[in-house]
C-alpha cells in the first residue's frame, strides 16, 4: 500500500487542520490537501492525505474508513495515480455543425 490516501464524502466543514488531527491518531501526517472549487473556494468534498510510512497509511485507512466526521460517513482508501489528461480528443479537421447563414435546424 502507498502512503497517499484518498478521503471522500467529506463534509464541507472539514479543514486541513481537522483532517490532520483526525488522521494523526494513526501516525505522522506529512501533507493534507482539501480539494476546493477554483472559483468559489468551496470544498469539493474530498481530500488527499499523505502519511509518513506505508504502515501508517494502512493503519489510517483501517481506522478511518467508514467513520463519521461532522455527520458524514467518510471513505478512505489508497489514492490511485493520476491519469494523464494528454491530447486525444477530437483531432483532425472540420467536423462540427456546418453553421452558416440561412440554415434551418
Amino acid at each position: 500500500m502507498g502512503r497517499k490516501l484518498y478521503v471522500g464524502n467529506l463534509p464541507y466543514s472539514a479543514t486541513e487542520q481537522s483532517l490532520r488531527e483526525a488522521f494523526s491518531a494513526s501516525g505522522t501526517v506529512d501533507t493534507v490537501s482539501v480539494i476546493t472549487d477554483r472559483d468559489s473556494g468551496q470544498s469539493k468534498g474530498f481530500a488527499f492525505i499523505e502519511m509518513a510510512t506505508d504502515q501508517e497509511a494502512q493503519a489510517a485507512t483501517q481506522a478511518m474508513n467508514g467513520q463519521m466526521l461532522d455527520g458524514r460517513q467518510i471513505k478512505v482508501n489508497e489514492a490511485k495515480p493520476r491519469e494523464s489528461r494528454g491530447g486525444g480528443g477530437r483531432g483532425g479537421y472540420g467536423g462540427g455543425g456546418g453553421g452558416g447563414y440561412g440554415q434551418r435546424y
